[in-house]
């Protein structure tokens, strides 16, 4: 099953004194781009984030991010009490103020707060962890939803194709003699004596030069196995890309080698809808 490298995931954790939002975004890249952004205090964890996302989604522009709301008793920052009485203490020394109003000027002097870095908490980061393996199973599922949509957009645009290959082989034989009608117009306009074995030797050999015989069946067996690789248990967007080159390779011969304008209308179509699989294809993990 084919899938999308677009996809969205969100999981919400409440911890005792915390809230945390883990969220992952993904977009089409013809390779990894990881951005992560979490807390100071997890950033010992990152490299092991990464290894799971790469492993995950393999593939895509990914937005990973970590927020923390904090919802119970901080401790993080602290009064500098040693700060205030000494800030008191000099402003005694040029004010007569009252001891409320010394520690209200006191206050708001700088260093009268100490932040110290939060730790990392093991048993918290497993939940964290946890947190995170939910989200990656959310992004997956977007994805393998998003897949399934291009998969079907695919199959209708093949079948296009294959319905308009089946027009030119239907129209093959009244291709062939209207070559050969006009060269024989051509020629007879010439008014010049031609012998007629020899002109139907090299109207075989120029009607063989145009022959598309397998032109037709490749492009019939790219179509299938493009349809078949649709099918298949594991997304290979890369892989796409390369039989969707051997369509457009066998659909552009057909064109040059159509000598026909209904022909050549019908190439056009094929080649119209090769570019929209093309431009999907771009999605496709």
């Amino acid at each position: 099953m084919i899938q999308s490298m677009t996809g969205y995931g969100k999981t919400e954790l409440q911890l005792p004194t915390k809230k945390v939002t883990i969220e992952i975004k993904s977009l089409n890249s013809k390779n990894l781009d990881l951005n992560v952004r979490t807390p100071s205090y997890y950033k010992e964890k990152e490299l092991e984030v990464r290894k799971k996302i790469a492993k995950v989604l393999v593939r895509g522009k990914i937005d990973f991010s970590i927020y923390v709301e904090s919802i119970g008793q901080n401790l993080s920052s602290e009064i500098n009490t040693q700060a205030i009485k000494t800030y008191m203490s000099q402003l005694k020394g040029v004010s007569d103020a009252s001891d409320v109003e010394l520690l209200q000027m006191a206050i708001n002097l700088p260093e009268t707060m100490q932040t110290s870095r939060e730790k990392l908490d093991e048993n918290e980061w497993k939940s964290i962890s946890n947190g995170i393996d939910e989200t990656l199973n959310k992004i997956k599922a977007y994805r393998s939803d998003e897949g399934a949509v291009l998969k079907e957009d695919f199959k209708t645009r093949l079948k296009i194709i294959e319905d308009r290959l089946k027009d030119v082989v239907e129209i093959d034989p009244e291709r062939i003699g209207n070559v050969r009608e006009r060269l024989r117009r051509s020629v007879s306009e010439l008014e010049a004596k031609v012998d007629e074995n020899r002109f139907e030797q090299e109207l075989m050999y120029y009607l063989e030069k145009l022959d598309i015989t397998e032109e037709k069946v490749r492009l019939q067996n790219h179509l299938s196995y493009f349809l078949q690789e649709l099918n298949s248990e594991t997304s290979n967007g890369k892989k796409l890309g390369f039989i969707t080159q051997e369509i457009g390779r066998e659909i552009n011969t057909i064109g040059s080698k159509a000598n026909f304008s209904a022909m050549q209308k019908l190439v056009v179509q094929m080649k119209d809808e090769l570019e929209k699989i093309k431009e999907q294809n771009l999605n496709v993990l």
